[in-house]
C-alpha cells in the first residue's frame, strides 16, 4: 500500500503522539500513601477533634485533600493514632478535656481528663476513614499509644492508674500511672481488655491494668522490652508531661499481651557525666534506644568536652539494661529549641528531630528540624548532615516519612500547617520540594502518620 505525502505526515505525526504518550506514561503520577493528621478544630480543645487526610504524589509529594475528610476524631484532644491489620483500621487516642473545656487537663480532680476513649476507624480503598467502636482505657489520663510488632496488641499508656492500692507495693509510691493492654480482633478490628494475669493471682482480683511509675512521660516498645519514662515534672501540672530522669522496664510477650516485672529494676538516667533532667521522648531503632532531653549545659565525657542546649542521648538495651553508647552525648543543633520528638529513616542512616521553638505563628527562628549522619561501623556515630538545620513551619509536633522512603512531612502546631520536603538517600538532606505550595490544617495539628496501602 502506498501512502500520499499527506498520509505519511499524519502517520509520522500519530507516531509522534503515541511516544510522548509512552514517555510521559512512565513518569504517569500516582499515589504512592496517604497522610493522615489529627488535630482540633480550632485552638479550643474542647470541642471534638478532626483527622484530616491526603494523597501523597509519588513523583512529586504533592498533597491533594481525600474526599470525605476531614472527620469528627470522635472525641476532645486527639494526640495519638496507629494503624493496625494490615492498615485496614485506624485508632485515635483522644485524651479529652477538663470539666472547664481545657485540654490542659491532669490528675484525678476538676482537671482530669473527661470522655476520654479510643476510636476505631476503618480505612477505605481511597483513604476516607468510617468510625467504627470506641473503647476506653482502665486509668485517666491516656496520652501515649503503640502497637506492637505483631501488630496483635494495642498498648496505650495512662498518667494516672485506676487505683493506687499497687503502687506503694511496686514502687513505694502514693500515685502511679498504668498500661492499659488491648487485644485485637483480627476481623472487625475490636479491641478486648488483657488481663494482667500476675497481678490477679496475687490480689485474688481481676486486674485489667499494668502499673508504672507515677509521673509517666512516654513509654517505647524495644523488641521484648518495654520501657517507661518517668520522672518529676519540669513543669507541674502541664501538659505536654515533663521531667523524665528514670525508666522502668517490663518485658513484654507477644504471644498474650503480658508485661512481666523485670529483675533489674528501674534506671536513673541521670548521671555525673550524662546528665538527663528533662527527658520528653523515646524511640527505638534498630538496636538503639534514643532519649530525647530538653536540658542545656555542657559535660565532659570520654575525655570530650560536649555543650547543648538540648540533646539526644543513644544507648544500647541488653537484659533490660541501658548502656550509653561510645558517642555519648549528641548535641541539638545550636539555633534549634525545644526539641518534642525524633525520626529515624526507614533505612536507619538518618536521625532527625523535630524542635518546636518559641510558641509563635509566623517566622519562628528555633522551629526546625536539625539532622544527623548515623555511622554504625566500627563503632555507633553521628555527625550533623550538611546544611542542616531546615526549615519547617512554626511548631513541628510530629514528623513522618512517606512509604517510598522519598519525602519527610513535619506538621506544625502554632501557623496549622504541614511542611513536605525531599528525603536525599545519599546525604540525608532535607531538600524544598517543586511544589510550594503551602497546605493549611483547619486547626493546630497534633499527630500525623502515614499509609502506603492505597487499595
Amino acid at each position: 500500500m502506498r501512502f500520499t505525502k499527506f498520509g505519511k505526515a499524519l502517520s509520522m505525526g500519530a507516531l509522534s503522539a503515541g511516544l510522548v504518550f509512552g514517555v510521559t506514561s512512565c513518569v504517569q503520577s500516582y499515589t504512592v500513601g496517604f497522610l493522615y493528621v489529627t488535630g482540633t478544630v480550632t485552638a479550643s480543645t474542647g470541642s471534638n477533634g478532626i483527622i484530616s487526610g491526603y494523597k501523597i504524589d509519588h513523583n512529586t509529594g504533592k498533597l491533594t485533600a481525600i474526599n470525605g475528610l476531614p472527620v469528627s476524631s470522635g472525641g476532645a484532644n486527639p494526640v495519638r493514632a496507629v494503624l493496625a491489620l494490615g492498615s485496614r483500621f485506624v485508632y485515635v487516642l483522644n485524651r479529652g478535656a477538663s470539666a472547664a473545656g481545657s485540654g490542659n487537663c491532669y490528675g484525678t480532680s476538676t482537671n482530669e481528663c473527661e470522655n476520654a476513649n479510643i476510636t476505631e476507624f476503618a480505612v477505605g480503598g481511597n483513604g476516607v476513614l468510617t468510625a467504627q467502636e470506641t473503647f476506653y482505657t482502665q486509668g485517666s489520663n491516656p496520652f501515649r499509644m503503640t502497637l506492637d510488632s505483631t501488630g496483635n496488641y494495642l498498648l496505650v499508656l495512662d498518667h494516672d492508674a485506676p487505683s493506687t492500692a499497687l503502687c506503694s507495693a511496686m514502687f513505694s509510691m502514693t500515685t502511679c500511672g498504668d498500661i492499659t493492654v488491648f487485644k485485637i480482633d483480627s476481623t472487625t478490628g475490636r479491641l478486648t481488655l488483657v488481663e494482667n494475669t500476675a497481678e490477679s493471682s496475687s490480689t485474688a482480683s481481676t486486674v485489667t491494668y499494668f502499673p508504672v511509675p507515677g509521673d509517666p512521660v512516654d513509654f517505647v516498645l524495644a523488641g521484648s522490652t518495654l520501657l517507661t519514662l518517668y520522672g518529676p515534672p519540669a513543669i507541674p501540672n502541664a501538659y505536654p508531661y515533663t521531667g523524665g530522669t528514670t525508666v522502668w522496664p517490663y518485658t513484654y510477650s507477644s504471644g498474650n499481651g503480658q508485661l512481666t516485672v523485670t529483675s533489674s529494676g528501674s534506671q536513673v538516667l541521670n548521671t555525673t557525666q550524662v546528665p538527663v533532667t528533662d527527658a520528653r521522648a523515646l524511640v527505638y531503632s534498630s538496636s538503639v534506644l534514643y532519649v530525647l532531653d530538653n536540658d542545656s549545659g555542657s559535660t565532659t565525657y570520654n575525655n570530650a568536652t560536649t555543650s547543648y542546649n538540648s540533646k539526644i542521648i543513644p544507648y544500647q538495651l541488653s537484659n533490660n539494661t541501658l548502656s550509653i553508647e561510645p558517642s555519648g552525648i549528641i548535641p541539638d543543633s545550636p539555633t534549634l529549641g525545644n526539641p518534642i520528638t525524633l525520626m529515624v529513616d526507614a533505612k536507619s542512616k538518618y536521625l532527625y528531630v523535630a524542635n518546636q521553638g518559641n510558641q509563635v505563628t509566623g517566622n519562628n527562628p528555633e522551629s526546625g528540624i536539625a539532622a544527623y549522619f548515623i555511622t554504625t561501623s566500627p563503632s555507633y556515630q553521628t555527625s550533623f548532615v550538611s546544611g542542616q538545620p531546615f526549615g519547617s513551619g512554626s511548631g513541628p509536633q510530629c514528623i513522618v516519612e512517606d512509604p517510598s522512603d522519598q519525602f519527610v512531612f513535619e506538621v506544625n502546631q502554632y501557623d496549622s500547617t504541614i511542611t513536605g520536603r525531599v528525603l536525599d538517600p545519599d546525604s540525608g538532606a532535607l531538600n524544598d520540594m517543586r511544589s510550594t505550595e503551602t497546605y493549611t490544617l483547619d486547626g493546630p495539628p497534633t499527630w500525623c502518620l502515614v499509609d502506603g496501602r492505597t487499595s
